[in-house]
């Protein structure tokens, strides 16, 4: 499964990101066109965080394997829930997690300043996203995460 993250704090714009990426509303699978023009990436999109929509990593892997899709674009925030951090903990452990599964990480886009630590070659880092068009920054994530 190849993974497509947005990372970022409550007011981040981080479900308007995938909403403007994907068009889906609330969870959804859409056929995303690639940069390489290779085949269309049948991708399994949800919006809202999945420490905040109390979604476990085993349950958000459930879910993706119910939808047989190729890859997955979801939003995760920086920190653990603060009242359930063991059942839903920091992105750091999700990924950890969904790597431990075989998930391989393709684009990471960080709306905001709080990384939550994260350090990777396919992360980007977005700090204007809460203050600047959303479609501006779509099309900067787009064009990260080799998207058309």
């Amino acid at each position: 499964m190849d993974l497509y993250l947005v990372v970022g704090n409550p007011n981040t714009r981080r479900a308007s990101l995938v909403r403007s990426l994907t068009g889906c509303f609330n969870r959804s699978v859409r056929d995303i066109e690639l940069l390489s023009g290779k085949k269309a990436l049948r991708v399994y999109a949800r919006v809202g965080s999945l420490q905040e929509t109390k979604t476990s990593p085993e349950d958000f892997l459930t879910e993706v394997a119910a939808t047989r899709c190729e890859a997955v674009l979801c939003c995760l925030a920086p920190n653990a829930h603060p009242s359930l951090p063991a059942r839903l903990p920091s992105v750091q452990a999700y990924l950890e997690y969904f790597r431990e599964v075989g998930w391989r990480v393709r684009g990471i886009a960080v709306l905001g300043q709080n990384t939550g630590g994260l350090k990777s070659p396919s992360l980007m880092q977005f700090p204007q996203s809460g203050t600047v068009p959303i479609n501006l920054t779509a099309c900067a994530v787009r064009k990260h995460f080799g998207w058309h």
